[in-house]
């Protein structure tokens, strides 16, 4: 048996296989999911996403969301989600800069400004952490 795994963001879908088992970053903790799962609605935390199909591992980062899991099918709708491979080590670094120069001004911008550029540092970190510690 296996699950189908999807994982959306507004931009685009980001992965969809069949998978034997994934592991995603809730708000709640991670929670491993194996064919014949509950039937489950969480809220998905920024962080590092598991997939395991066979003996290969494949890491992804998603940075929010929600997971539903009906069946043998999980959907992961992400605000952010990317493949380690896809991830640009340099332009991480760069963008993280910007948002971290950013907010050194926070005081004179808008609060939703404010989150957005908090939201872009975690999601930089995270991407950061996954692709160094993989090397």
């Amino acid at each position: 048996m296996s699950l189908t795994l999807e994982i959306v963001t507004p931009e685009a879908r980001v992965y969809s296989d069949t998978v034997d088992t994934v592991v995603i970053p809730t708000v709640e903790g991670d929670i491993g999911i194996l064919p014949g799962h509950i039937p489950l609605l969480a809220q998905v935390d920024r962080g590092e996403l598991r997939v395991q199909k066979g003996a290969v591992t494949q890491f992804l980062v998603v940075s929010g969301g929600f997971v539903q899991i009906c069946g043998d099918k999980v959907s992961v709708l992400a605000e952010g989600a990317i493949t380690e491979e896809k991830i640009d080590e340099k332009a991480v670094e760069t963008a993280m800069q910007r948002a971290q120069d950013a907010l050194k001004g926070k005081q004179d911008m808008e609060p939703a400004e404010v989150e957005r550029l908090e939201a872009l540092v975690r999601f930089a970190t995270v991407q950061l952490d996954i692709k160094r510690r993989r090397r």
